[in-house]
């Protein structure tokens, strides 16, 4: 039930929505010179959030409507991937612009022995070719040109993903999942702040006349902040997928819509019913590491937030082993607006950020889907080639890294020089008999393809692939092919004791190309600097995707900045709105464990437990 506390935590004052519609009206097509700004900005800094505490069970999401529809299944008796199941469904609801039905999703769950992770990520159609984004001259496309309509949709993927997991660890029957969605899809939602400020701002919207019919009013103005907004035709396909499961998204009349949608449009796309009906979930083998007494557990590829995240504290393990001097120093506490109260160092905001210079350049040389191209994974996270990548890290920054030469590399392939592509939502829950789930969800940009079928929206995860195919005769692995799944930065991620085993934390966030970043803050303040995960995520965000140095706008002081500058770093401070969710495994002096969960202050999300 939205209640007046949810209410409360929606408010933003008018000036703070107006400069965040007017910094987001440039996102959509960020030039290909450049770093994409943030997919969705900030929601207001929210200052009065608190880990919070629970003995049983917790549920986290980017919007507390989401974070109630899991919790509910937990109260259930439903476990982790049951909850999860539900918050996706509510926040195609009300996160519309994030994540849904219509997208990909990746998910890494804890079943109390084994780490599994599935493969929800859509595939690009039979009929798509590696000249899909490039015009008759030869040059990529503009990105809005290729990411609204049905040429930028892939096959959708979040629903089987959801279905094989829940085949093999679902507790609570299927159905039963769905029905905080659609009550809420009957009876209606309040549009919220960020919900709002996202609709404003959307300039393509007017070339979609069923979202204008939903999102707006009939004289083309946004929807206000608190209007109730009901879904009714997505009720009746979420009543249709808790009756039919997944195949009546596959197949049948939703299918039907979905491919006359996609292939009708005046920027017309291939998905056909025979891609929809043959696509598959994956089961894959999780990438686990170790760093310092932790193991970390993520996704494979063709996600590359999981071998990015490894390499980033592979790489700092490296240094501090290869001279103390090097490890991360200590916080420090400052006057400021921002939640945490603390930032980093600046030798720890430059040994970070330098470690993911060096990941961001191998991901862009060598991660793309391994089903069609050899990626050389365990050479990627080796500690020796990690050691010798550390090397590199000196006391100055190195400005732009280079791709490493890791062992197992089978074929050379050219650099992708595409822009880093933006927007994702984010859960994680732990269930009473200790399970646990990490899942970062998309449909790529905001708003996906602007293509809305039954209620909900299509994704552009096709503009995830590079736009150019090759360069100087050496083909790009993360091209497009048909079949093939984009690559991604989403870094849903587990940790463990190293030595007992035991569960510790769930965590991973949205932000796009900034996933990794925001992950590999996250758990090095949880792992190195002890807190706990309120204050984890409440740190300023910073990093580097092998550009300048990146600092959240407005959230580190001057001395670090210009610390930063004497070592090298080109600085930008820049909007960077992750959306991280935590639980933690918490003991007392007594050894009596519970659970400690945090959301991100930067969106809507929250953190409910019993």
């Amino acid at each position: 039930m939205f209640t007046a506390f949810h209410w409360n935590r929606y408010r933003l004052s008018a000036l703070s929505l107006i400069a965040s519609a007017l910094t987001l009206a440039a996102c959509n097509a960020p030039p290909a010179s450049t770093l994409p700004l943030a997919p969705e900005t900030t929601s207001g800094y929210r200052t009065d959030l608190q880990t919070r505490h629970a003995s049983k069970h917790m549920a986290a999401a980017a919007n507390p409507l989401a974070a109630d529809a899991g919790r509910e299944m937990l109260r259930q008796g439903g476990s982790a991937i049951d909850a999860a199941i539900a918050m996706q469904a509510v926040l195609t609801l009300v996160e519309p612009q994030s994540s849904g039905i219509g997208g990909g999703a990746f998910i890494v769950l804890w079943d109390g022995k084994t780490v599994r992770t599935y493969d929800g990520r859509e595939t690009a159609p039979a009929g798509a070719t590696e000249k899909l984004f490039l015009q008759a001259d030869g040059k990529p496309m503009p990105f809005t040109q290729a990411q609204i309509g049905g040429r930028s949709v892939g096959t959708p993927g979040v629903l089987r993903a959801l279905e094989l997991a829940h085949q093999k660890h679902g507790r609570l029957p299927w159905a039963q999942l769905f029905e905080p969605a659609i009550r809420l899809a009957e009876q209606g939602f309040p549009i919220s702040p960020r919900l709002h400020q996202l609709i404003a701002s959307d300039s393509s919207m007017q070339r979609s006349p069923d979202m204008m019919a939903y999102f707006r009013n009939t004289d083309g103005s946004p929807k206000a902040v608190g209007t109730p907004l009901k879904n009714p035709a997505l009720a009746a396909a979420f009543k249709r997928i808790a009756k039919e499961g997944p195949d009546a998204l596959y197949k049948g009349p939703i299918a039907q819509e979905i491919v006359a949608k996609v292939q009708g449009h005046a920027n017309p796309g291939s998905l056909s019913l025979s891609d929809l009906n043959g696509y598959s979930a994956k089961e894959r083998a999780p990438l686990c590491t170790d760093y310092k007494r932790w193991q970390v557990c993520g996704m494979p590829p063709p996600s590359s937030g999981g071998i990015a995240v490894a390499q980033i504290l592979g790489t700092l393990q490296a240094l501090e082993t290869r001279d103390p001097r090097y490890a991360l120093a200590p916080l420090t506490p400052v006057k400021s607006t921002q939640p945490a109260g603390l930032e980093p160092a600046p030798e720890a905001v430059h040994l970070i950020s330098e470690a993911e210079r060096l990941a961001y350049a191998d991901r862009a040389q060598y991660v793309a889907d391994s089903d069609f191209v050899p990626v050389p994974v365990k050479g990627l996270v080796d500690p020796t080639y990690l050691a010798s990548r550390a090397a590199l890290i000196g006391d100055r920054s190195m400005g732009t890294a280079k791709p490493g030469t890791p062992p197992g590399i089978q074929v050379a392939y050219a650099p992708d020089r595409s822009p880093l592509r933006i927007s994702t939502s984010q859960v994680v829950a732990v269930d009473d008999l200790g399970g646990a789930v990490s899942m970062t969800t998309t449909v790529e940009s905001a708003f996906g393809s602007h293509l809305m079928v039954q209620g909900f929206l299509l994704n552009n995860q096709m503009t995830d692939f590079s736009f150019i195919p090759e360069e100087n005769g050496q083909k790009v692995a993360n091209r497009v092919e048909p079949g093939k799944r984009p690559r991604s930065s989403m870094a849903p991620t587990l940790i463990f004791d190293r030595q007992s085993g035991e569960f510790l934390a769930t965590l991973g966030s949205p932000g796009g190309s900034q996933i990794i970043e925001y992950v590999a803050k996250s758990t090095v303040g949880l792992l190195d600097w002890n807190l706990d995960p309120q204050t984890a995520i409440n740190l300023p965000n910073f990093g580097s995707r092998n550009g300048p140095t990146e600092l959240e706008q407005g959230q580190f002081s001057a001395q670090l900045i210009q610390a930063l500058k004497e070592k090298g770093h080109s600085v930008s401070e820049i909007d960077m709105t992750s959306g991280t969710q935590a639980i933690v495994r918490v003991k007392d002096a007594q050894g009596k464990a519970s659970l400690a969960g945090g959301a991100d202050p930067r969106r809507e999300g929250e953190a409910l437990g019993d």
